[in-house]
């Protein structure tokens, strides 16, 4: 099966080399990937561009593809779900859970000059970088493809409530699943509340289990492609 796959803020989609690699080995097809705004110069990207480049990937999909969200990419996951939710299997959020409908995308940090640079490890300190290492760290950091100011501030917009229907699994990383059902409980995720079928799993690992864990994060996508 055909198995998107769109990485958090400044990343592209070399992040997901080892779980590719991964997922062919057991038979998927996974595409990773590198959207407008990250790591080709155009600063001036948009969400409405990252969300059409989403899309245009679901089109191009053989069959109804699976489709994985990590961290603020959740959203683009799901913004792809209410634009096209009879052309996708499943949604898979990895650490990161989908923004309601008229709120920014991930305007979370700072911005300087039109776009917003990786913030340095302080805010993430504790479980979400527990698993990384100084060297993972610094690697990490070079390589951080500051996110376009008209990306990082786009509003979402969500129309279409047949996206309620696309079955959701939730990867627990930094966070337990009994964690994030309280946030749904509680109102804190007012999209999944919504969702008819949704599985949560965990995933010993901090908030980049792409980097840290790509064997065990690929077996829980493979897994949630197997049973889309």
């Amino acid at each position: 099966m055909d198995i998107l796959l769109i990485a958090g803020l400044w990343l592209d989609g070399s992040a997901w080399a080892d779980v590719a690699a991964a997922l062919r080995s057991r038979g998927h097809r996974p595409e990773p990937l590198t959207l407008p705004g990250q790591g080709d110069g155009a600063a001036s990207a948009t969400l409405d561009d990252q969300v059409a480049a989403v899309l245009a990937a679901v089109d191009a999909a053989s069959g109804k593809p699976v489709v994985v969200g990590h961290s603020a990419a959740a959203t683009l996951a799901w913004l792809a779900a209410d634009a096209r939710p009879d052309k996708i299997s499943k949604v898979v959020l990895v650490g990161g859970f989908p923004t309601a409908d008229g709120k920014p995308y991930a305007d979370f940090f700072q911005l300087r000059d039109g776009v917003m640079p990786f913030p340095g490890w302080a805010p993430f300190d504790g479980p979400d970088s527990a698993d990384l290492d100084e060297q993972a760290r610094r690697a990490f950091a070079a390589a951080a493809i500051p996110v376009p100011q008209g990306v990082a501030t786009g509003i979402v917009r969500l129309t279409d409530k047949r996206r309620f229907d696309v079955p959701v699994l939730v990867v627990c990383p930094e966070f337990t699943p009994a964690q994030a059902k309280e946030w749904i409980s509680a109102g804190d995720i007012p999209e999944l509340a919504q969702v008819k079928h949704l599985d949560l799993v965990d995933l010993d690992s901090g908030h980049w289990p792409m980097h840290t864990k790509p064997a065990e994060l690929a077996r829980l996508l493979a897994a949630a492609a197997d049973t889309a």
